[in-house]
């Protein structure tokens, strides 16, 4: 265990089905090719402390492992296994760990310093549950190429990175390896899946599930959760295919909770009509995860890209009824229609975040120069990405290439493709360097339990 690793998970958007799932309609999401990377560097037996150094958000904390609250959380009613089902956080436990976290970040303005006590809550929380007083020491640092605050899942990809490594650690994670038994990546990924979602409990309150699920598991699921008293109904998509797209984030800041609350709000006060609503989303998103399930289905046929084009129109129009877009989110759709390169919806939450654009077939590049002038003139950030890519890998030794990944060289990379150029490539499979675990099909999948 002396040998550092590395975890990584990458961010998702929601391809459709955005709040419709809150009320426990479906909702497909699917992985992206922007990744958080987590490098895990263990101590000598006498150095007794845990740092989370977080460079891209400023967070550098350390904790004396033996000054934690063990008592309270080594309580035989509340002790977890690696294996076990949480759907609440116990508010015993989450009051024992406000004290080590009173002192986080004392220095930086309040919105700043919420972010870096949310996080480390989120990480604390499953290293008291996960670990030990007899854990060994431990540095944990984490680099992301998946920008904050804009609907792609950023939180749920460090919480899955975070899971994973610290399941690593406590011996409850086999694998990844080309030969393991039939359903045993299904049983690992859920098992990261479900103490990520423990940590996605930690910073947004009542999560839906569905970002750190398609974190875990990549490519890109069909999700529905109607009793947070049990898991999700989650149906992986291993036939979906990596398709181009453009994600454009408006810079525009939005809180979730707000957007949840607004359709809430709608909900309350036209009951009908939102349910009518919601349930026309999920109709939505019935259409689109049949058609991607046609044996005639190809990701390169025009008339199949106008189907799933048009679903997401609809789907966007249909946000925009619930009060969910905002006027940044729209104007990326009139530039974007305005070029004539593919079809576009909001992703997420709404209220600012993200755009995503499924890009149509063989577009000219001439049209695509012209709409990436129009989105840099109006200060939009825009991603060319890969839609429906591999969940979640480890790199274990952190050693690539014959080259170690060291601590120093990590935190010191200055600028997303310097990170990417650093960690190396994800295509591999099963070769020497990053590994993924994968899914197997079998009758319980076919059922669409996880």
């Amino acid at each position: 265990m002396n040998s550092a690793f590395m975890t990584s998970a990458p961010g998702k958007v929601i391809v459709y089905g955005e709040h419709a799932v809150v009320y426990g309609k479906a909702a497909m999401a699917a992985a992206i090719s922007l990744r958080s990377y987590l490098h895990v560097t263990t101590l000598s037996k006498s150095q007794r402390t845990i740092t989370l150094n977080f460079p891209d958000v400023k967070l550098n904390h350390t904790w004396n492992i033996d000054e934690l609250p063990w008592p309270t959380f080594n309580q035989p009613s509340k002790k977890k296994t690696y294996y076990d089902l949480v759907t609440t956080l116990d508010h015993e436990l989450t009051a024992a760990m406000k004290p080590h976290l009173a002192d986080i970040s004392l220095h930086v303005p309040a919105e700043e310093r919420k972010i870096h006590q949310n996080a480390a809550a989120a990480f604390l929380y499953l290293f008291l549950s996960l670990g030990s007083q007899s854990s060994h020491g431990t540095i944990y640092a984490l680099r992301s190429t998946i920008p904050i605050g804009a609907g792609l899942g950023s939180s749920a990809s460090i919480s899955v990175c975070i899971s994973s490594a610290l399941l690593l650690q406590a011996r409850a994670l086999a694998g990844p390896h080309p030969d393991q038994p039939a359903g045993e990546g299904q049983m690992q990924i859920e098992r990261i899946n479900r103490w990520a979602f423990v940590s996605e409990m930690c910073i947004h309150g009542n999560p839906s599930g569905v970002d750190n699920t398609v974190t875990s598991y990549g490519k890109a699921v069909l999700f529905k959760r109607l009793d947070y008293s049990k898991p999700p109904k989650v149906v992986p998509l291993r036939n979906f295919p990596e398709l181009p797209l453009l994600l454009v984030n408006t810079r525009q800041s939005r809180s979730t909770a707000t957007e949840v609350a607004k359709v809430a709000t709608l909900k309350k006060n036209l009951p009908d009509l939102t349910e009518l609503l919601l349930n026309t989303i999920d109709k939505v998103t019935e259409a689109a995860h049949d058609l991607l399930n046609s044996p005639d289905y190809s990701p390169h046929d025009v008339a199949t890209s106008e189907t799933l084009g048009s679903l997401m129109n609809i789907n966007h129009g249909l946000l925009v009824s619930l009060g969910v877009s905002h006027p940044r989110l729209d104007r990326i759709r009139e530039l974007v229609d305005s070029c004539g390169v593919g079809y576009t919806k909001l992703t997420g939450a709404g209220g600012g975040g993200s755009a995503i654009t499924l890009l149509k077939p063989k577009v000219q590049p001439t049209a695509m120069e012209d709409l990436e002038a129009k989105l840099d003139a109006e200060n939009f950030e825009r991603f060319e990405l890969t839609l429906g890519t591999d969940g979640v890998g480890v790199l274990w030794p952190a050693v690539l290439k014959d080259q170690e990944i060291d601590l120093e060289g990590f935190l010191a990379a200055e600028s997303v493709e310097s990170i990417k150029e650093l960690v190396g490539d994800h295509a591999s499979e099963y070769g020497p360097g990053w590994k993924f675990w994968k899914t197997i099909e079998n009758d319980t999948d076919k059922d669409g339990m996880a």
